[in-house]
């Protein structure tokens, strides 16, 4: 196994300079991180960093809250593709789960995905808000949604991912979508967890920590 390959290695501070975002895709090119995942503002920049490198580009769309118009995130969505980004984590509007009007939650995910074509859309649930139920809801939505992938948290509410969530989302999606999680991640044991438990993708800032953590079992 490649853990290397399991990262989305991000950086989505609001006070992240360009010097921190450099030395993110720094960072990423040495250890051959899947993707970095940054603030829409900073996918240009991203990819000047990245060069002709394979490392792919994640950005946030409606981000951390979710809340704000469809319009406004497909706009958003768009216009980091066509600067470079090759990956979009959406918000859910999680009000709008909240209040049971699924039928808003579905459009406003399937028309993002409709927006943005084959580039994979990974739809954040913030898991901390929700409870079981809403969490099985949301990922029945997101599979008629044709999302590709579903993601636990922003890494900005009260807390991260779980193994229990991850292991109700997947259970609830039959393996339909692929999962992403993220919040908390910070330490080679509890990475490898996740993916024990069936996860595709780590979004973390500590991917160098349980890198060099894994080298180091390795070589011990």
């Amino acid at each position: 196994m490649e853990l290397n390959n399991y990262f989305d290695h991000t950086l989505l501070s609001p006070l992240a300079t360009e010097a921190d975002i450099l030395k993110l895709c720094d960072e990423a090119l040495k250890y051959q991180f899947y993707a970095v995942c940054v603030n829409s503002s900073y996918v240009p920049f991203a990819k000047q960093a990245l060069g002709q490198s394979k490392i792919k580009i994640c950005t946030v769309v409606g981000f951390p809250l979710g809340a704000m118009s469809t319009e406004a995130k497909i706009y958003e969505a768009k216009k980091a593709i066509e600067q470079g980004a090759s990956e979009i984590d959406m918000v859910m509007n999680v009000g709008r789960l909240k209040s049971k009007n699924y039928v808003a939650v579905l459009k406003d995910i399937a028309n993002v995905k409709s927006a943005i074509g084959i580039v994979p859309l990974k739809v954040i649930l913030e898991i901390s808000e929700l409870s079981k139920n809403e969490i099985v809801k949301a990922c029945e939505i997101c599979v008629d949604a044709r999302a590709d992938f579903v993601k636990t948290s922003t890494g900005f509410s009260k807390s991260g991912a779980t193994l229990t969530a991850v292991k109700i989302m997947k259970k609830s999606m039959k393996g339909q979508l692929k999962i992403k999680a993220s919040g908390g991640i910070s330490d080679l044991q509890t990475a490898l967890k996740y993916v024990d438990v069936g996860v595709h993708r780590i979004g973390t800032s500590s991917s160098v920590d349980i890198i060099n953590e894994d080298y180091s079992e390795a070589a011990s």
